[in-house]
């Protein structure tokens, strides 16, 4: 089942807010987790054509994130630095109470013009739940919680007294005001592979990021969770899409890129990469038909935490443009990326892949999106260097 929109694809970029990096291994990465390579960061990634931002959330080291900041307020000063990229704050039900967190984005999609969202997270470490003191649910009752608070999050934008009642949530009365500037909401983006996640994103998300993985995994997702949102009287394609995690690796030969792979993996953190995966699996094991996400996944998918490698971006612009675009035949309606060395590799990707892509969609018939500034310049001020060393 294909359910592409008419619209060209959209590109995100994981921000990282968290150290370490998007793997878990010594390999050099030129990527800092501060507010000022951040900022400059979202700014050329708006200049090279990227709509969206994704800001991580963790509340404690493990698994070689030491430090962290605290996703709904990083987004917010991305926010403020940018014009026109969208930042996606991730957030834990059970962590945030919905009607305090949906005037938190209420507030915040009116200060930025119209620019915030939210990925509803429904956890998998149970670690941060115990060390805060909170109850942790098993993996279904999480999915439950999930589907309530983003049913009570659309309520109180949408209602003038907003009413609901549940097992988990209620609302009685609840006016919030001002109502975002993003209508009827701002985007609900969704993650999750087990059935109980492809249920609750059928239903009520209006993005699912799928974790990476191969055409034949888009396939399958894509048909699952159409199905459910077809049961439940909602389109697919227009009211929920799909959106695909992928670990970027751009060079100018297709050689230089898969030995960049390959080193990330030779220099793995093997004990912190195989602590996160038996946390992730004893997680998914839990469900009932036992598809959690991670369980299928070997070490080197490991190493990039959300199966990056899968999607299988690796290789030089041209490659990478082509297998986009076949991403985007089946339904895939937004990208998002991780890279190794965030400044230099959005700024490549932005300036080589990019333009393919959009040559590409041009042949199917796409109008294209708003150009970027031509501001042609790195954040250095230098002009972009034509090649990407390893």
């Amino acid at each position: 089942m294909a359910v592409a929109s008419e619209d060209p694809l959209k590109f995100a970029y994981w921000v990282p807010n968290v150290s370490g990096g998007l793997v878990v291994s010594q390999i050099e990465q030129r990527t800092d987790w501060g507010i000022e390579y951040n900022r400059e960061l979202a700014q050329l990634a708006e200049r090279r054509g990227f709509e969206y931002a994704l800001s991580q959330v963790r509340y404690m080291a493990s698994y070689g994130a030491e430090h962290q900041h605290e996703s709904t307020g990083f987004s917010l000063a991305l926010l403020l630095a940018t014009e026109r990229l969208k930042v996606i704050a991730a957030i834990h039900p059970g962590l945030w109470q919905p009607g305090v967190f949906a005037k938190l984005a209420a507030s915040a999609d009116v200060i930025s013009g119209g620019r915030f969202a939210v990925n509803v997270v429904s956890g998998w470490f149970k670690g941060e739940f115990h060390a805060l003191g909170e109850p942790w649910l098993e993996h279904d009752e999480r999915y439950r919680r999930s589907e309530e608070f983003i049913r009570v999050l659309k309520a109180s934008w949408s209602e003038e007294e907003a009413e609901f009642s549940g097992d988990f949530y209620n609302l009685h009365g609840y006016t919030l005001k001002p109502k975002p500037l993003q209508k009827p909401h701002p985007p609900i983006f969704q993650g999750g592979n087990s059935t109980a996640a492809r249920r609750m994103a059928g239903r009520v998300s209006d993005w699912y990021f799928m974790n990476g993985t191969s055409f034949e995994g888009v396939q399958a997702q894509v048909r699952e969770v159409s199905e459910h949102a077809l049961a439940a009287g909602r389109t697919p394609g227009r009211d929920i899409r799909f959106a695909l995690n992928a670990f970027i690796v751009a060079r100018d030969s297709e050689s230089d890129a898969r030995a960049v792979v390959e080193e990330i993996v030779a220099k793995a953190d093997r004990e912190a990469v195989e602590g996160f995966g038996a946390a992730v699996k004893q997680a998914g094991q839990s469900t009932s038909d036992k598809r959690g996400m991670w369980q299928d996944s070997e070490f080197k998918d490991l190493v990039q935490y959300n199966d990056g490698f899968r999607s299988g971006l690796i290789g030089t612009p041209e490659q990478i443009a082509r297998r986009i675009v076949e991403y985007r035949k089946l339904g895939v309606g937004l990208i998002l990326g991780g890279f190794l060395h965030f400044q230099e590799e959005i700024d490549y990707f932005g300036l080589k892949v990019l333009p393919i892509v959009r040559e590409l969609e041009a042949e199917l018939g796409l109008e294209p999106p708003p150009a970027p500034a031509a501001d042609g310049a790195s954040p250095n001020g230098r002009l972009p260097q034509p090649t990407l060393s390893t």
